[in-house]
Parts: structure tokens; C-alpha cells; sequence
């Protein structure tokens, strides 16, 4: 399973770590994803989304 938002489709991203001799090296920036109980179609299910998606009410949270 690719980690990814189930909402949008957001997923890493590729950059680099810059030191302070300007050396750089590949990093990885990762979304703040979150394991979530959801309705989709009437049901309950576990998703996961990224804090975006939960902040802008893109899903409907159960509990």
C-alpha cells in the first residue's frame, strides 16, 4: 500500500538536505497522514488522510 491520502492523492516528495557547506543530499518529505474513522456511503470505514483534508472537513468524521 502506497502511502498516500486516500482523499487527494497527496504523496511524498523528493528534495534536498542542504548543510552549511551547500552539500546536498536527497531527502524524502513525507505527509502528515492519519489513520481515521470515516462515513463513506453510510458506512464506517478506516482511511487514510492527510491533516489537510481532516482540517478542511473533506471527510465526515464518526465517534
Amino acid at each position: 500500500m502506497a502511502r498516500a491520502c486516500e482523499i487527494c492523492g497527496k504523496t511524498r516528495a523528493v528534495g534536498n538536505n542542504v548543510s552549511h557547506a551547500n552539500n546536498r543530499t536527497k531527502r524524502v518529505f513525507r505527509p502528515n497522514l492519519q489513520t481515521v474513522r470515516a462515513l463513506v456511503n453510510g458506512a464506517t470505514r478506516r482511511l487514510l488522510v492527510c491533516t489537510r483534508c481532516i482540517r478542511s472537513g473533506k471527510i465526515k468524521k464518526t465517534g
